[in-house]
């Protein structure tokens, strides 16, 4: 069995609804279901971004911890 894990990051205005998120999510899964690919779920993936020291501590930047959410596929 193979899996393809893809990103995902719904793109909305202040306007928009949940049908908006749904619809974006429909568009990649019928685009992968169309190259073989069963959807099987979404999940959320917490890592770690380092700190940036800066040019000699100028612009330097601390580290954060931060949450992409990305969809998964099976074939």
């Amino acid at each position: 069995m193979e899996f393809k894990v893809v990103p995902f990051m719904a793109q909305i205005t202040r306007n928009d609804t949940s049908s908006t998120v749904a619809k974006q999510m429909q568009i990649i899964i019928d685009n992968y279901a169309n190259q073989g690919w069963e959807y099987t779920r979404m999940d959320s993936v917490e890592t770690h971004i380092a700190a940036d020291q800066g040019c000699f501590g100028v612009g330097a930047k601390p580290s954060f911890v931060t949450t992409y959410t990305v969809l998964v596929f099976k074939k």
